[in-house]
């Protein structure tokens, strides 16, 4: 049977893949492994904390779950609607022994997904995602059914758990962000809960709040950090200085300047690791990114004598590099920023307040602040191919790297090129950046073309 946890979870289409019988599973098998780990330490019922963004199919979703937990002998916090990186923060806050959350991030609201942290904030590592994986496939039978007091209990704790990360994130800066006028784009997601309480803590603030009133269903609907046209042309018309945009469940923050030009998550860390540079607080002097970081961030950090290190695509990989070499600022192109100070996973609201300290502090304009991080143009192709056999032999083909080097020799330094196979499709990527676009387009056609002559017969 195919695995079930992905790069973030499980995903799907509910009822079309990921139902209430799999999510009873997922909490049962949780249960059971926790409780197997926490025989090793001290014993007694492990604690859950468990949160949803605002799909319809959330409430489906989070009562299977809790009926395995409980099922299975765990207790649970309810977090009620909480964005991803406040059940992170929670779930360490309260000594829980692991945290869910329940969420497709930015995709539509048909979509849903089981997300799972552990007691220490981060993602399950890849061994207890397997040892539950086995259980929900194979063992789920074998899991015994706990009988009387032994049976889990639930604890609702919405608004405590929503003020206690909202304190949390409000102590991350120390500026009173006066005088800035603000409008902030919720997606009709899990920051409707939060965002507005969080900004009215700072009263010299002037926060206009839009897309907080989620029906269930309209959640990242042509709005949110995935479609900022609308919140651009409502910042440049109405003076604002800056427009904040989440996703669904708020670990992603995007933004548009005064004038409604996109800010980028390439862009925030730019200017957040020179700020941090300038103030020592930024170890090693390094960024961490993605190889699909644009060129842009690159000449940036060489032309401030900042360093970049870069990882596959994923928020994860980003924040494995950041744990292991003891940095504290990485994300990604997308909006996933990891300030590692404060958190253990990205999270938009607490990214929001660090590029909002950062430009009251500054005196300038968000322009001037993220626009000096410029964006190479960059043209993306992708190619189908049929399966991952023919993405290996296209990767191992000596004729597909002489005809990158050529390309890269074309570019003279002025440009950047990444192929690589998708992780989630049927597809090789060319991506290719360089001073104009026409180049770009050129080369990455160039390249997508050659593509098809490298599958084997």
């Amino acid at each position: 049977m195919g695995k079930l946890f992905g790069t973030d979870g499980i995903r799907g289409v509910v009822n079309a893949g990921l139902d209430a019988d799999l999510a009873y599973k997922v909490g049962l098998a949780a249960a059971e492994v926790l409780a197997k780990e926490k025989k090793q330490g001290k014993g007694g019922k492990p604690l859950v904390t468990i949160g949803k963004d605002t799909r319809i199919s959330g409430d489906l979703l989070k009562g299977a779950l809790i009926a395995g937990l409980c099922t299975a002998g765990a207790d649970v916090l309810d977090l009620g609607t909480l964005p991803t990186p406040g059940v992170a923060w929670v779930t360490v806050d309260e000594k829980a022994d692991a945290g869910v959350v329940i969420s497709a991030s930015h995709n539509p609201f048909e979509h849903n997904g089981i997300k799972i942290f552990n007691g220490q904030g981060y993602k399950l590592s890849d061994e207890l995602e397997e040892k539950i994986e086995d259980v929900v496939l194979f063992g789920h039978n074998n899991v015994p059914r706990k009988t009387g007091g032994d049976i889990g209990k639930v604890s609702y704790v919405a608004e405590k758990a929503a003020l206690d990360y909202i304190d949390h994130l409000e102590s991350t800066i120390t500026s009173d962000l006066a005088g800035l006028r603000i409008l902030v784009d919720c997606a009709n997601g899990a920051s409707y809960t939060t965002a507005a309480r969080l900004f009215d803590r700072f009263p010299k603030l002037r926060t206009d709040v839009i897309n907080a009133d989620p029906d269930g269903v309209n959640i990242n609907d042509k709005c949110g950090s995935t479609h900022l046209d609308g919140l651009a042309a409502m910042v440049k018309a109405g003076g604002y200085d800056i427009g904040i945009a989440f996703d669904g469940d708020a670990d992603r923050c995007l933004a548009v300047d005064e004038e409604g030009n996109l800010i980028d998550g390439d862009q925030i860390m730019a200017a957040c690791g020179l700020d941090r540079k300038n103030r020592g607080a930024l170890p090693g002097g390094t960024i961490v990114a993605t190889v699909m970081s644009n060129l842009g961030l690159h000449v940036f950090a060489r032309e401030h004598g900042l360093k970049l290190e870069c990882t596959d695509v994923g928020d994860r990989n980003v924040l494995e590099k950041m744990v292991e070499q003891g940095y504290a600022l990485g994300g990604e192109q997308s909006g996933h920023m990891i300030f590692r100070d404060y958190a253990t996973t990205g999270d938009g609201q607490l990214t929001a307040l660090q590029v909002l300290s950062l430009l009251k502090e500054s005196g300038r304009k968000a322009s001037e602040v993220f626009g000096a991080c410029k964006r190479y143009p960059q043209v993306l192709v992708n190619v189908p191919v049929a399966d991952n056999d023919v993405k290996k032999a296209v990767m191992a083909s000596d004729a597909l790297w002489d005809a990158v080097k050529a390309e890269e020799e074309k570019l003279a330094g002025s440009g950047r090129i990444l192929v690589r196979p998708s992780g989630t499709e049927a597809l090789m990527r060319v991506m290719v950046e360089a001073t104009d676009e026409e180049t770009a387009r050129q080369t990455a056609q160039r390249l997508a073309g050659l593509i098809p002559s490298l599958i084997p017969a």
